[in-house]
């Protein structure tokens, strides 16, 4: 199952196949026509509370990526984006600036296994 990952303020590509926008929220200062998105699955993004507490801080990764996979194990949108991953290229796209920590990288380590 190949999932890639992309920030949404990128530019879209042919090679994104379908684009799924992971967050809660919509990115700030896009409009739908600029974000390219197919597909808008924001249940399976972190719940508010979870997002809140880590707030992009490197030093809850770890303890992050727990919370959120817990969550995902009881999350029924999941079979939803899994299917659409079978279908076809499919990239998840999300808003955060950091490229290294954030639910879009623990979703895709998510999916993979």
């Amino acid at each position: 199952m190949g999932v890639r990952i992309k920030r949404v303020y990128e530019e879209p590509s042919a090679e994104d196949g379908k684009r799924i926008l992971i967050d809660r929220l919509w990115p700030r200062g896009l409009t739908k026509e600029k974000a390219k998105i197919d597909l808008w699955l924001k249940e399976v993004a972190p719940s508010g509370e979870l997002r809140q507490w880590f707030g992009h801080d490197p030093a809850k990764w770890a303890e992050f990526q727990e919370r959120y996979t817990a969550e995902l194990n009881a999350n029924g949108e999941v079979d939803q984006l899994r299917s659409e991953i079978m279908a076809g290229p499919t990239t998840l796209v999300y808003g955060a600036k950091d490229e290294l920590h954030n639910d879009a990288v623990v979703l895709k380590n998510y999916l993979e296994k």
